[in-house]
């Protein structure tokens, strides 16, 4: 009957939550378990469910409430303590990072974040001890744990083939290239947009930087192959769109650019598997070997750290309010890179650590639009 009588104004409801927050830091357990038990009550949750999830009587959630409401947040009698906290067991320690593996959601959290005082609270639930927040960092530490940022990574992705493409393609594709004296080419296209690209810089505190934008939604489209032997690199800019025929013109060039045979990597864009370009590679079988990367692999395209550089280089907080004015930096800079055929080759360092090393995440590089 009092449950249903009793409402807890936000106000109040705002002053448990800092106290909850203070009770945390300072390792108050019993101040954490009657907040959290007030507050699921200001909620409207039963008093026979907070029974059940908490571990609590009745009739100390009632009086818990009376002390509420007579006396304020005060009345709950915080201890604030300080000092170390009591230390997890090695066991305890392993199963709390297989918890964190796991993800929260799968510890019952909503968030899908790990963040200190989230962990802070799971090493409560579970293990009944309470970490001061700042040691928590502290704590993460020790067992391997950083912070991160997340990345995307496919749900298309066949972790099957891209096993097979480490073990067993790429070794043969290296082989087959280096017996023929040819050319092993990674090829890509990358689009270079006219509103530029923003980058982090430093500036004066307060002061964010700005660049300029036209607004236009043109880019400047660039075909790309480098070669992993020598660091040898092709390109061709167009204005027009990426489309079989405009890749068969940009292979062509590069044929005609060379005597040696080749043997291209390639991932599985649709002009790159069209029929008109199959049959292509087809009429130029004689010098023109083709392999297909693993679908939604682009970390096993070294070139992508190419268009990364270029991007940083030629578009990075620059302003072009002409579409030809991008055009000449972005031609400037791949005409650069073409001179430079060592830093095109210390581009495969990681793509080589990555391929010794076949039991990795596959993780090369992020994608560059």
């Amino acid at each position: 009957m009092l449950a249903a009588r009793i409402t807890v104004s936000k106000a109040t409801v705002n002053q448990m939550v800092q106290a909850l927050q203070k009770a945390y830091k300072s390792g108050d357990v019993g101040m954490i378990k009657r907040i959290s038990v007030l507050l699921d009550f200001s909620r409207g949750e039963p008093v026979e469910n907070i029974v059940k999830q908490h571990g609590v009587s009745s009739s100390s959630i009632y009086e818990w409430i009376k002390k509420l409401l007579v006396e304020g947040v005060a009345g709950l009698k915080a201890k604030w303590q300080g000092g170390r906290p009591s230390k997890l067991t090695k066991s305890q320690k392993k199963a709390l990072g297989e918890l964190i593996d796991a993800g929260p959601e799968a510890a019952g959290f909503r968030s899908a974040c790990w963040n200190s005082a989230l962990i802070q609270e799971l090493i409560h639930q579970r293990f009944g001890k309470v970490y001061n927040v700042h040691y928590v960092c502290e704590l993460l530490k020790n067992l391997g744990f950083s912070f991160q940022k997340a990345r995307f990574v496919s749900d298309h992705l066949d972790e099957e083939k891209r096993r097979e493409w480490l073990q067993q393609t790429w070794p043969s594709i290296q082989k087959q290239a280096k017996a023929a004296a040819g050319l092993l080419l990674f090829g890509d296209e990358a689009s270079f947009a006219q509103w530029g690209s923003l980058s982090y810089t430093w500036a004066r505190k307060g002061q964010q930087p700005t660049v300029k934008t036209s607004g236009k939604r043109k880019g400047y489209k660039t075909f790309g192959l480098i070669d992993f032997f020598s660091g040898q690199f092709f390109y061709q800019g167009i204005e027009g769109r990426f489309n079989s025929e405009s890749y068969m013109a940009f292979i062509s060039l590069v044929l005609e650019q060379t005597t040696a045979p080749i043997f291209l990597i390639q991932d599985g864009a649709r002009y790159h598997t069209s029929k008109k370009t199959k049959q292509f590679f087809t009429q130029h079988a004689d010098r023109l070997t083709v392999f297909q990367l693993p679908s939604y692999s682009p970390d096993y395209n070294p070139i992508e750290y190419l268009w990364r550089n270029v991007k940083k280089d030629a578009t990075h907080l620059k302003y072009f309010p002409t579409f030809e004015g991008l055009m000449t930096t972005v031609e400037t800079t791949l005409t650069d890179f073409q001179q430079q055929p060592e830093r095109i080759k210390a581009l495969f360092g990681r793509y080589l650590k990555l391929m010794a090393d076949p039991n990795c995440d596959g993780q090369l590089a992020d994608r560059v639009a």
